[in-house]
């Protein structure tokens, strides 16, 4: 009895070590991009990032949990406007500032997590124009610590949180395209 779980502590062990290892060779920061192009100016999008009160009409993020808890403050929008939120496992914790609004070009925030997982990030909105259409790009990116490296392993991030942004982007068109 002692000799299997002497072998089975060896395996464990071997087991966290590999995970330990593939983890270190993760890049120390990430990034998740989406772009989609929108048959409407940057003008007619740019409001609906801009304002945090308007995320609910687009941010696949705002239906998950219906018992969210919001709050707003700063700024009404753009630069010094706050949002933050609490709610169920599948949002979690934390906040959102906006630290640069260049209408109608880019907005960029910072986003803060604090449940499920601890996290810094910075979110950028870019909206160019292409033709008679906007070139509409959502970006977020930060550091990846250990812990976030260890979680990588096993998860794919910017499949994960691709496919949100993708849905963004395409409720954001539809709001804007009409």
């Amino acid at each position: 009895m002692v000799e299997i779980i002497a072998v089975i502590a060896v395996v464990l062990g071997l087991a966290i070590a590999v995970i330990l290892v593939i983890a270190a060779t993760k890049p120390n920061t990430f990034s998740v991009q989406r772009a989609t192009l929108v048959k409407a100016p940057a003008e007619k999008i740019f409001p609906l990032i801009n304002d945090f009160r308007q995320w609910g009409s687009w941010s696949p993020y705002e239906h998950k949990d219906p018992t969210m808890q919001r709050t707003y403050s700063g700024a009404a929008s753009g630069k010094g406007a706050v949002y933050a939120w609490d709610g169920n496992k599948n949002v979690g914790s934390g906040r959102m500032e906006i630290l640069d609004a260049s209408a109608p070009a880019k907005i960029v925030i910072k986003l803060d997590f604090h449940t499920p997982f601890e996290g810094h990030n910075t979110a950028e909105f870019t909206m160019l124009p292409q033709g008679g259409a906007t070139n509409l790009t959502w970006l977020m990116h930060g550091p990846a610590p250990l812990m976030a490296k260890i979680m990588h392993v096993f998860m794919n991030i910017d499949r994960m949180v691709g496919k949100d942004f993708e849905i963004g982007l395409a409720n954001l068109k539809r709001l804007t395209e009409k």
